[in-house]
């Protein structure tokens, strides 16, 4: 990836369009995307528009937006209300406004509303009568008020009426005589206390059975013949702290009434939670709760102040995180399967690998083939998503035959997807550069069939492009907005900005540089999730003569070579190199002489790759991408694992 032979043509560009007034035109219809749209805390989609994000995220239920650059939430359509009816609710009963869960509570008995961001009920609407026939009794014979129980009981024989906060029976429709007759039969009816008979039965007539449990707290009746309870006094309403119980209560309404005396009380009965003043939002970090909340507001305020951080809702939605990492994608720049596992082996917090195994060998679309099925399950062994390379060799005029023959473009496609397909590929990583800018459309088009048949296969595709400028975009054999439309991942080389063919020396890649690029790649409308910054691993080092001239050799070549990052410090110790930070690349630039000449380079350390990976997380990209493995000091990835 040092060659670089398309800058020469593009500064010639530069030049012939005219400068700024080209770059203010370019620049001007931004289609930066500026807002995400989130199901839970899922990303689904990014808008360059407020308007079209927010239609977007109406399509779906539990979504929010927020402003990209602040994280910022904007909108959402996340329920405000939830109806409960016998302690359960369901998504079709949660509503965004109070008059909706109202109009939908009234119609209900044994029914209340909760509203999610504040403690307890917001409505109750709760039978105080159960009527029953006998010891049998049905969910619809609940009752709001005395005479409505009494109406329907009016029905029947054999009826009677208990009062639920009490437990007592208040009313029946027993004549003397029926009770007389009652109590001449079968002795069916025994008082209970944790399924013992307690020795004050058994009873023929469950009007005496009831009235003898009365003064026994936690009684029950039985019907001993049918197994029925006919008649409660159990205390089946617990009131909780904390998850500890504290009280517990024959009716729902005293255990709410005791419980609204406490912080963080619950009223569970037959593991159903009825009533809670426990907030409905938790803030955790890294699976640990730290604090509940009953406002979102509040809870993701609190929660953007850590890392790696969440809001949870009591019924099991994470509606934020900011636990996203970045992806971290290494090419080996070989194939050689000793030193792609030598690479790895000093990595710490790599994602994706990216051998290089495949190439365009010919116009007619011949697979050039090094792959390894051994190396790709060692490098899935690893936990490492594998993208392996495919490359042109940096043949132009090859590319060219190649791109117009669809017969030679359909050989070479099928070819490289079901290989990578067998190898257990997740992806495939295209980098075709210097590529004639003639060839622009016919590119685009290959990415697109290439794109297609990848994902027909469960293959994700990447693509490497020149950093480029805005400038002269439409001049070259890359279209960034249609390419970034089409492919998974968009990995901007932002490396070579003086190259072996420059002729001025200066940074591989100043930080400024870099991050205009960044600017201009979301302004081609490439969503931030699928750019991932490409990071060098190494510097040009520059020869210049007495008077600070670049020197040449033999074939007119302005003289530079390629160091290393691991090379830097013994190349500095060893010529005694003199370093200044220089404050347009953001980098230090050092400088040594020998033999009459002047060394000069800029270097690239920990700290100017933590900067580039700040870039990235600046304008919260999808990831970074590393050229080359085996170029760094391994000590940089402690820095780099962190900086996720």
């Amino acid at each position: 990836m040092f060659k670089r032979k398309w800058i020469a043509a593009a500064a010639l560009m530069i030049a012939l369009q005219g400068g700024a007034a080209a770059f203010a035109s370019a620049a001007g219809a931004t289609k930066m995307t500026q807002y995400r749209v989130y199901q839970n805390d899922k990303a689904l989609k990014e808008f360059a528009e407020y308007n079209n994000a927010i239609a977007y995220a109406k399509s779906f239920s539990y979504t929010h937006v927020e402003k990209i650059s602040s994280h910022e939430w904007v909108w959402d359509n996340f329920p405000r209300y939830a109806v409960y009816q016998n302690g359960v609710t369901s998504s079709a009963r949660q509503f965004r406004s109070y008059d909706d869960a109202l109009r939908l509570a009234k119609t209900l008995v044994n029914a209340h509303i909760r509203d999610l961001e504040k403690p307890g009920w917001a409505y109750s609407r709760y039978a105080a009568y159960q009527l029953y026939q006998g010891d049998k009794t049905k969910s619809a014979w609940s009752y709001i008020t005395l005479d409505e129980a009494k109406k329907e009981a009016k029905k029947w024989s054999n009826a009677h009426i208990i009062e639920i906060a009490s437990g007592k029976w208040i009313w029946d429709n027993l004549t003397d005589a029926q009770l007389t007759k009652q109590r001449a039969g079968e002795l069916v009816y025994d008082v209970m206390v944790d399924e013992t008979t307690i020795g004050v039965g058994p009873y023929a007539a469950l009007y005496d059975a009831v009235q003898a449990a009365a003064s026994i707290q936690g009684s029950v009746v039985v019907n001993m013949s049918t197994g029925i309870v006919a008649h409660s006094n159990a205390t089946d309403y617990e009131v909780q702290q904390n998850g500890r119980q504290i009280a517990a209560f024959i009716s729902l309404q005293a255990a709410v009434q005791y419980a609204k005396g406490f912080s963080n009380t619950s009223v569970i009965q037959g593991g159903t939670e009825w009533w809670t003043n426990v907030p409905f939002l938790t803030v955790t970090q890294n699976g640990k709760a730290l604090r509940a909340f009953h406002t979102r507001a509040s809870a993701v305020t609190f929660a953007a102040g850590y890392a790696d951080a969440s809001v949870t809702t009591n019924d099991g939605h994470t509606i934020w995180s900011n636990e996203r990492k970045l992806l971290y994608l290494g090419w080996n720049g070989t194939s050689d399967s000793g030193t792609v596992l030598g690479q790895l082996s000093g990595t710490q917090g790599l994602d994706i690998d990216s051998p290089t195994w495949f190439m365009l060998s010919d116009s007619t679309g011949k697979l050039g083939d090094s792959s390894s099925n051994e190396l790709a399950a060692s490098i899935k062994s690893r936990g490492l998503k594998l993208w392996p390379l495919v490359h042109n060799d940096f043949d132009a005029k090859r590319t060219t035959a190649f791109l117009a023959n669809g017969t030679a473009r359909k050989s070479f496609i099928n070819q490289l997807v079901d290989r990578a397909s067998a190898l257990g590929a997740d992806g495939i990583n295209l980098d075709f550069e210097g590529l004639a800018a003639s060839d622009r459309t016919a590119f685009t088009n290959f990415v697109r069939e290439l794109t297609e048949a990848a994902h027909a296969r469960k293959l994700n595709v990447s693509i490497d492009l020149i950093r480029g400028d805005v400038l002269w975009n439409d001049k070259t054999a890359y279209d960034f907005a249609a390419i970034g439309g089409i492919v998974d991942t968009v990995v901007m080389m932002a490396y070579d900005q003086h190259w072996k063919g420059s002729d001025t020396p200066g940074s591989v890649a100043e930080l400024d540089w870099v991050e205009d690029g960044v600017k201009q790649y979301l302004n081609y409308g490439i969503p931030r999730s699928k750019l991932m910054l490409g990071i060098p691993f190494y510097v040009r080092e520059w020869k210049l003569d007495g008077n600070g001239a670049l020197v040449k050799d033999a074939s007119g070549s302005y003289v530079s070579r390629a160091v290393l990052m691991s090379q830097l410090p013994q190349l500095i110790e060893q010529k005694n190199a003199v370093g200044t930070y220089d404050p347009e690349s953001g980098q230090t630039k050092y400088k040594y002489t020998e033999n009459g000449y002047t060394y000069v380079f800029w270097a690239e350390t920990t700290a100017s790759v933590a900067k580039r990976i700040d870039i990235a997380k600046k304008y919260d990209l999808g990831g970074a991408a590393f050229w080359r493995l085996g170029y760094e000091d391994y000590a940089l990835w402690t820095t780099l694992l962190q900086k996720k």
